[in-house]
């Protein structure tokens, strides 16, 4: 398990080459020409990509370790636990792409249905101009939720170290092509993965009144909105720039835009709601 810390100290060095290779691609090709690299909220978003992308998970990787080592004090001699070890890593790599992305698309799903978990949201959907950065502009405490759902199970289960941080590397360089002023769909392929042009609707500001609930929760794959009806993909005759006009969402304007308030706003709004549920059981 101590190989997860390694692994996550590794994944800093390559996700300084993922966010690099994005950063000149958007410079050499991009799509909307008129949006500034230096973009309002630019330097916050540097704060959110050093903090989420190395200092938290770190920390949180260092808490795994910990977790696992009190409540599965035997786990690696225990060979049941290690259900995958024994795959070729190959084998390992693909189920675990396959299975975490549908997790992760389960998790997406909540963070919009669930009050509370929507909280913490906010803070990724107050993005209003997108590019690759954009993609670490999430609250702390979202790391906590996809990583207890999605990636600490799978370890458990054996999954070797390499595999791990070879996956992380390639979600962050999909989910950085996603969130980028790049104009990417993948042409056939658009019904298996995700791309700048299929999650930029996921941002809509005014999504349609059957939609409210968010579209296009994929991570890396698109197949699974696809399958579950949740595909947003306006055609060129409904909108030739094949962009939404706004984004963000409804009452926006109330999120804070300072990086204090945006971390600890959505713990304030999630007490004031629980307050709220606690006075109406007593009325």
């Amino acid at each position: 398990m101590w190989d997860v810390i390694w692994n996550t100290r590794s994944y800093f060095f390559w996700l300084m080459v993922v966010s690099l290779f994005c950063a000149l691609a958007e410079r050499m090709r991009p799509w909307r020409q008129g949006q500034r690299f230096l973009r309002a909220e630019f330097f916050q978003d540097l704060f959110w990509l050093f903090f989420n992308g190395h200092y938290f998970s770190i920390l949180f990787a260092y808490v795994s370790v910990w977790l696992t080592r009190w409540w599965l004090p035997a786990m690696e001699s225990a060979q049941a636990w290690n259900l995958l070890a024994a795959w070729p890593l190959w084998a390992q790599g693909l189920f675990y792409f396959v299975l975490k992305d549908w997790l992760d698309w389960c998790v997406h799903n909540l963070l919009h249905r669930v009050p509370a978990l929507w909280e913490f949201h906010k803070i990724h959907h107050s993005i209003t101009e997108m590019d690759w950065i954009g993609n670490f502009r999430f609250h702390w405490m979202e790391i906590v939720v996809y990583q207890s759902i999605t990636y600490f199970p799978l370890v458990v289960l054996g999954v070797d170290p390499t595999v791990l941080l070879i996956i992380a590397v390639l979600n962050t360089l999909i989910g950085h092509l996603n969130h980028s002023n790049l104009d990417l769909s993948w042409g056939p392929l658009r019904y298996l993965l995700n791309s700048s042009r299929m999650h930029i609707w996921h941002h809509m500001h005014d999504l349609p009144e059957a939609r409210r609930q968010g579209v296009n929760f994929g991570i890396s794959l698109s197949v699974w909105d696809w399958l579950f009806r949740t595909a947003y993909w306006p055609s060129l005759e409904e909108r030739p720039t094949q962009q939404p006009d706004t984004l963000g969402f409804p009452g926006m304007e109330r999120v804070p835009v300072s990086l204090h308030g945006r971390l600890w706003s959505p713990f304030k709004r999630m007490g004031h709601r629980v307050r709220n549920s606690v006075l109406r059981l007593h009325r």
